[in-house]
């Protein structure tokens, strides 16, 4: 798999005839994402990939480029032979002070909605043991098991429940 950096996908940018694809979910593109590129999350490009000209050289961005590396593959194993991954992603475009663009009313990363809706529940969970009756501990302490839990397999029911929530459809 061939990689780029974010300042050699920029000069190739300016040439212009780039096919940047971000493999990004929603909310994250629209917080903020390259002009000119194309949203593909990861979880569809192998049902979409014959949207995607193989005839020329693909970019895949992300966030930090876990999930670009995993869509090169993807692609490489149905037959892209020209695929780029842009190293460090969209956070390395950002620390460049590279121009994007972003939605105005963008939802919240999905990572962020997880962080709140668990912390909204620890909290209520604590005031539930402290005012009501003390087994309601057993809410934040099932909460904080969950977020180790998933933490170690690498998969979040909460955020995969989050993201199918109406805010975090596309709306155009």
């Amino acid at each position: 798999m061939k990689e780029c950096t974010v300042t050699a996908l920029s000069d190739k940018m300016a040439l212009g005839g780039v096919t940047l694809i971000d493999v990004r979910d929603w909310p994250e593109f629209a917080g903020g994402r390259i002009a000119g590129s194309r949203l593909i999350p990861l979880a569809q490009i192998t049902s979409r990939s014959n949207e995607i000209d193989r005839s020329r050289e693909v970019h895949l961005i992300c966030r930090t480029g876990r999930r670009s590396a995993e869509a090169a593959k993807h692609l490489e194993s149905r037959g892209f032979e020209n695929v780029v991954k842009v190293t460090g992603g969209f956070e390395a475009w950002k620390k460049e002070n590279l121009p994007f663009d972003r939605d105005e009313k963008a939802p919240w990363s999905i990572e962020r909605q997880v962080r709140f809706t668990a912390g909204l529940i620890v909290f209520v969970g604590v005031l539930l043991s402290i005012f009501v009756h003390a087994y309601f501990i057993i809410v934040p302490a099932f909460i904080g098991f969950g977020l180790a839990f998933t933490a170690t397999i690498d998969w979040c029911g909460m955020g995969i429940l989050i993201s199918k929530m109406p805010w975090n459809r596309r709306t155009t």
